[in-house]
């Protein structure tokens, strides 16, 4: 699939059980290379498996990585930039959406860059409930390693003014 720099495309998530978990609407395609997909949004609405759905507060520019098993959204507000990662399968990018599968556990990064690991019992009921293989448990332990790595060593996209280049590139193509 080739989405272009600037079209609009939806996000899926699903769990491992194939069900789809959230849906956000609209995200702007900012880079597509072999290894990561970046877009960007703001106040996009998000579809939650349930129906209900809400708006996202804070403009974002979320990175989906090809060969690693998570996703990295930086938030920016007040000047500041946070950042929310989800351990889930690498993206895939089809017609349809920009589409992983989301494995529960995500690490809550402050601008300071340290960092809380959330959901960890909402991941061993799924991993239980959904019957996740040794495998997949293996390569998740390994990439919640290299993410660690990768914010300790300040890596892309662990770097305010990487993320706010990212940022102004989508407001002059939003215009």
């Amino acid at each position: 699939m080739n989405k272009l720099i600037g079209e609009t495309v939806v996000i899926h998530s699903y769990k491992h059980n194939k069900s789809l978990h959230r849906i956000w609407k609209n995200a702007m395609i900012l880079e597509e290379n072999d290894d990561v997909l970046i877009v960007a949004n703001k106040r996009t609405k998000v579809i939650e498996s349930t129906g209900r759905f809400w708006y996202t507060k804070e403009p974002s520019v979320a990175f989906f990585f090809k060969n690693q098993w998570y996703n990295v959204i930086a938030i920016i507000k007040n000047g500041e930039v946070t950042y929310y990662c989800n351990l889930g399968s690498p993206v895939l990018l089809d017609d349809e959406a920009i589409k992983y599968i989301d494995y529960d556990l995500d690490l809550k990064v402050d601008s300071d860059l340290s960092y809380k690991i959330l959901d960890v019992y909402e991941y061993k009921i799924h991993q239980e409930e959904m019957q996740y293989p040794e495998e997949i448990k293996h390569i998740l332990a390994n990439e919640m390693v290299n993410l660690k790595s990768r914010i300790d060593k300040k890596e892309m996209p662990f770097d305010k003014e990487y993320v706010l280049n990212w940022y102004n590139k989508f407001l002059s193509l939003k215009e």
